[in-house]
């Protein structure tokens, strides 16, 4: 599948910097495209950047400048500057800047926040496409690790800062991914691994400590937004039930177990990673077969937190963006578009998940069943595919624009996508 750089207007109109102007439904959708991707009917799509550098996680400044933390450096630097400032959906300004991680970016109070694997920065933004000065550096020795390593980050109203450090291990065995290998109890990584921890937004010179620990239970979790007073999160599910534990779980419900899980995260919460995980079909929390588990034992999990929507095996989501206002239709006014990345270990089962979807809310909590927004075969380029490297996109990173426009990061193409409302939708 080969994207076009189609450059057509869609969605809004840039009259100058950072000011928009919603064009009519019927003009919108004159000559609409998708770049590819597929989007319910009446929505449109350019590539807003192509040859991005895996872009992950984004951001996007009340002027419009689309920020980008990359998975590959550009000049010496891991974070990207991107602006349209001819209105047609597609970047043609870039410039490179500052330090980042590939994930860990947002935007709040007029500071960007960026985060590297061991430390957190923040830019001061200003009409200028780069910030202009020196960050700050805020936070310094977030843990070193191996696996696991990418960070979330989301900023609360009164000022917290939240990031996520998840738990270098699947289940926390004596020897890790390994076949009958027991877990550890109490799981020793839990002391500075396995949560999400808490920082002022605008001291310097924080180091990590285990003290600042929010909430704890949680195996990796860098989808991260703060939305209406409440933290959310979606945690990548633990792996390889079946290959390490041949004798418990067949290769069908080691394909789909567990579910991946969407968290309303509040201080002192404990999701019961590496003891638990959380099964669909009964709609609850059960022991792992590291720690006594077969499949139906609940034990200690009953004292955990449950999630409070569930979405398929191994999807791994990257990324939540709440919808802001009504800019993609009243459809997707109030909810969350999450980004799964998409599956390595389904077998014998297809590969899964490469789709961005929109879970509806209602009075601060997910509302009916969620439904795939993009993809999956806008991302995979195929009804089936059997191993991941055969995906030819992958979702990575979201953010939403003043304007309603939805930005997708696609990490394995190095491509963004700016989706917006035609007709419908």
């Amino acid at each position: 599948m080969k994207h076009l750089p189609f450059r057509i207007l869609c969605g809004g109109t840039l009259l100058a910097a950072g000011t928009f102007a919603a064009v009519p439904a019927a003009l919108a959708a004159e000559g609409c495209d998708t770049a590819g991707l597929a989007l319910p009917d009446g929505f449109c799509a350019t590539e807003f950047a192509a040859d991005a550098s895996q872009p992950r996680h984004l951001a996007v400044a009340d002027n419009g400048v689309v920020y980008v933390n990359l998975a590959t450096e550009v000049d010496g630097h891991a974070l990207l500057a991107l602006r349209d400032t001819d209105g047609d959906g597609v970047a043609d300004t870039r410039k490179s800047f500052g330090q980042g991680g590939a994930t860990g970016l947002t935007i709040h109070d007029g500071w960007l926040y960026a985060a590297t694997l061991t430390d957190i920065y923040r830019y001061k933004l200003g009409e200028s496409l780069v910030p202009e000065g020196e960050p700050e550096h805020l936070v310094s020795g977030l843990p070193q690790q191996s696996a696991h390593s990418a960070r979330g980050l989301a900023v609360s109203d009164d000022g917290s800062l939240f990031v996520n450090i998840g738990a270098p291990s699947n289940a926390c065995q004596a020897q890790d991914r390994s076949p009958g290998s027991k877990g550890q109890d109490p799981c020793p990584l839990l002391e500075e691994h396995g949560g999400i921890w808490r920082f002022s937004a605008s001291d310097t010179g924080q180091k990590f400590s285990p003290d600042a620990r929010f909430a704890t239970g949680i195996r990796n979790m860098f989808a991260l937004a703060w939305h209406d007073g409440q933290l959310y999160g979606a945690q990548h599910g633990r792996d390889q039930l079946h290959s390490n534990w041949p004798d418990e779980f067949t290769q069908e419900q080691s394909a789909h177990l567990p579910a991946e899980e969407l968290f309303a995260v509040d201080e002192g919460d404990n999701f019961g990673w590496p003891f638990c995980y959380y099964d669909p079909k009964q709609k609850k929390k059960v022991l792992g077969p590291e720690y006594g588990g077969d499949g139906d034992k609940v034990g200690r999990c009953k004292n955990f937190e449950d999630p409070i929507a569930a979405y398929p095996a191994h999807w791994a989501p990257m990324a939540i963006q709440f919808s802001q206002g009504e800019g993609l239709g009243k459809g997707y006014a109030d909810g969350a578009f999450i980004a799964f990345h998409g599956s390595w270990n389904r077998a014998p089962s297809p590969q899964a998940g490469y789709r961005v979807i929109f879970q509806p809310f209602a009075d601060g909590k997910p509302s009916g069943d969620y439904k795939t927004f993009a993809g999956p075969k806008g991302f995979t380029g195929s009804d089936t595919i059997r191993s991941p490297g055969e995906a030819e996109h992958r979702p990575a990173g979201l953010a939403q624009a003043a304007d309603g426009a939805l930005y997708i990061s696609d990490d394995a193409g190095s491509t963004i996508f700016r989706v917006t409302r035609g007709q419908a939708g």
